[in-house]
C-alpha cells in the first residue's frame, strides 16, 4: 500500500488520522476498523468519482477471497460511524449499479493553522491508494524549506507507527512461537453476529435481528458446538471491532456474519463463516426467498445455513 505525505485530512466534518485508525470532529471520537479505513480513503482519494464494487474490491481487499457483500457491509459500518444518512448522503453517495461517490469536501489538516485559530484551506490532496500508484504530489499546498522537512520527518514517523501497530495487531510474531495470552479455541465454537440490514431506508432490522437469533439457536443444537448466547452476541451490534478481538472475547474459532437486502418483494440473505487463527472465509452463501412469511423465511434460511455450517466444519481440522 502507497501513501502520500497527508497523514491526516479533512473529510467533511470529520478529521481523519489513518495512522491511529481514528476520525474524530468536537469531542466525538471513533474507531475504525482497518479495512474500513482503507475504503474511506479509497473513496477520499477519487472524491467525486464513482469507485466501482471491483475496484474497492481490489484495493481494500487485495489478494482475499471475499463476495461482493464485503463491499456492503464496509459500506455500511462506515456510514453508521460517520453518521450519514444514505437516504441524503453527505459523505458516501451510492450509485445504483455502479459503485459509490465520495460527495464530502476533502481538505488537507493543518494542526499549526488550526492551533493559531484559522482554518486549513480546502484543498483537495491525494490521500492513501491501495494497490495503485498516486495521481498527484502536493502542488499547491505551500510546504517549503524547513517546514516541509518537519512535516515529513513527522509523516514518516506516524507511517512507521501504524505499520508497527498493524504487525503487532495482525499477530505477526518473528520468533516463531506462540504468545503465552492465547488460549486454545474449543472446536466448533461459533459466534453469531448481528446480521446488518442493507435495505434501502434500512427498514428491516427486526428481521435482521431475527435472522440472528433463529441461526443462534439452530446452530447451538449442532451436537459438540459452543455458541455465545445472543446476549453476548448482540452486545456487539453497531460497535467496530476488529473480528479477531470479538472472537478473543467470546472465545471462539469461528465467526458467522451476513447481512440483508431486499429487492421489491424478494430478501436476499448473504452469510459467510470465517475462521479466526486466519481471517480466511471458508464458506459462504447468498438465499434468495419471496418476501412473504417472516418467521417461515426465517427457519428456512437458518436451517439451510445450520446444515451448510456442520458440514463445513465436520470436514476440516479442529482449531
Amino acid at each position: 500500500m502507497e501513501r502520500s505525505t497527508t497523514t491526516m485530512l479533512r473529510i467533511g466534518d470529520w478529521l481523519v488520522n489513518p495512522n491511529s485508525g481514528e476520525i474524530s470532529r468536537n469531542e466525538e471520537t471513533a474507531r475504525v476498523e482497518m479495512r474500513t479505513m482503507r475504503l474511506l480513503l479509497c473513496l477520499a482519494e477519487r472524491a467525486g468519482e464513482v469507485v466501482s464494487i471491483e475496484d474497492l474490491l481490489n484495493q481494500v481487499w487485495p489478494g482475499v477471497n471475499v463476495s461482493q457483500d464485503s463491499v456492503y457491509q464496509s459500506v455500511a459500518s462506515l456510514r453508521r460511524l460517520l453518521k450519514d444518512d444514505p437516504r441524503q448522503p453527505a459523505y458516501i453517495a451510492t450509485v445504483p449499479r455502479l459503485g459509490y461517490r465520495m460527495v464530502a469536501k476533502i481538505s488537507p489538516f493543518n494542526p499549526q493553522a488550526t492551533s493559531d485559530g484559522e482554518h486549513s484551506s480546502a484543498v483537495t490532496v491525494d490521500v492513501p491508494v491501495i494497490g495503485r500508484r498516486q495521481r498527484a504530489g502536493f502542488t499547491g499546498l505551500g510546504f517549503k524549506g524547513a517546514g516541509w522537512a518537519t512535516g515529513a520527518a513527522l509523516c514518516i514517523a506516524l507511517t512507521l507507527a501504524f505499520l508497527l501497530h498493524s504487525k503487532i495487531a495482525s499477530g505477526d510474531h518473528s520468533n516463531g512461537e506462540r504468545p503465552a495470552s492465547i488460549v486454545p479455541k474449543p472446536p466448533k465454537s461459533i459466534a453469531v453476529l448481528p446480521f446488518l440490514d442493507l435495505t434501502e431506508g434500512m427498514k428491516e432490522e427486526e428481521f435482521a435481528d431475527g435472522m440472528t437469533e433463529e441461526l443462534i439457536d439452530k446452530i447451538s443444537k449442532i451436537p459438540g458446538s459452543r455458541v455465545p448466547s445472543a446476549t453476548s452476541s448482540f452486545y456487539f451490534k453497531n460497535k467496530q471491532i476488529p473480528l479477531a478481538d470479538i472472537a478473543k472475547a467470546l472465545n471462539v474459532g469461528y465467526v458467522l456474519d451476513g447481512s440483508v437486502r431486499k429487492s421489491g418483494t424478494r430478501l436476499r440473505v448473504a452469510a459467510r463463516l470465517v475462521r479466526v487463527d486466519d481471517g480466511y472465509v471458508i464458506w459462504s452463501e447468498t438465499y434468495d426467498r419471496p418476501f412473504n412469511d417472516i418467521l417461515i423465511v426465517q427457519d428456512s434460511i437458518a436451517s439451510e445455513v445450520t446444515k451448510a455450517l456442520r458440514t463445513s466444519i465436520e470436514t476440516r481440522p479442529n482449531h
